[in-house]
């Protein structure tokens, strides 16, 4: 699948904040001790394990923040699958320049490609149901716009991007707020028309609430055993979203995927991934 690129200047700052990290105040002292300022060179990003690809308009974008001159040909795009040994892009153009910003491309195109495969591997145990996998918050602090879109890569969906986008009433906030009914109505007296609620539950008791009282947009079904989210799945009988979350992996991602629940979080796409080999070959 073909995914819309974000635009270069949201992911600018990015980029440009973990080059400046890497080069330091006198930029990259070996290359420019060893290497001649005159040498080019043809380089190949490459793939050294079966991946699915994620970050490689972020890698195109810091080797041309290093130099607007570099030659770029990206090979396997965004969303699409590699195998070992395939060539992922080729930079053309200044070794140095190359060489400089090197680290900073190769940190992003694993990182994002280890979500990417990881979300398409939760994706695949779901085959044959209708649930969608989704990510969470729990994100690497400054990088969640990248690993979003990594997961979106991978064949999986998108949940909240901040605490802004929409109200998500979790346990604390009931615990809090004095209980799920007094939680629904104040948001049913002051939300936004425009504002998507979800509220989380434990248990079967709580979730009858939730749907008597009304003002759910969704439910999040949270730490529920296959069975219980079966027969939640047909408590709420499609009335409202369901999503289930809690200690998602492969190993349990078909059972709950086959009870018929809506969407699947998992904050180990963001947070478990392993990144992916992939090197810089001259």
């Amino acid at each position: 699948m073909n995914y819309p690129a974000l635009p270069d200047m949201i992911l600018e700052p990015m980029v440009r904040a973990a080059l400046m990290e890497d080069l330091g105040t006198n930029g990259d002292i070996t290359t420019l001790t060893v290497i001649p300022a005159d040498a080019t060179y043809n380089a190949r990003l490459n793939a050294r394990e079966d991946a699915v690809v994620s970050g490689m308009q972020i890698a195109a974008l810091a080797f041309r923040l290093v130099d607007p001159s570099l030659q770029i040909t990206t090979h396997i795009a965004d969303g699409q699958r590699c195998a070992t040994g395939d060539t992922l892009m080729e930079i053309k153009g200044s070794a140095a320049s190359i060489l400089s910003g090197e680290r900073v491309a190769l940190n992003y195109a694993g990182r994002m490609t280890g979500v990417a495969t990881a979300t398409a591997a939760l994706v695949a145990e779901t085959k044959g149901t209708e649930a969608r996998i989704s990510c969470t918050r729990k994100t690497t602090p400054g990088l969640r716009i990248v690993e979003k879109q990594a997961v979106l890569h991978g064949g999986g969906f998108n949940h909240r991007f901040s605490l802004s986008d929409a109200i998500l009433i979790k346990d604390n906030h009931i615990a809090a707020a004095g209980g799920v009914r007094a939680v629904l109505e104040a948001t049913k007296a002051r939300a936004s028309h425009m504002m998507k609620v979800e509220i989380e539950v434990d248990t079967l008791d709580q979730l009858a609430e939730v749907l008597e009282v009304g003002g759910a947009d969704v439910v999040l079904l949270d730490n529920m055993p296959p069975e219980t989210l079966k027969q939640a799945v047909a408590l709420v009988d499609g009335r409202i979203v369901t999503e289930a979350s809690g200690n998602i992996s492969r190993d349990t991602v078909a059972a709950v995927a086959a009870t018929g629940v809506d969407y699947i979080s998992s904050g180990a796409l963001t947070h478990s991934y392993r990144t992916i080999d992939i090197g810089l070959d001259f």
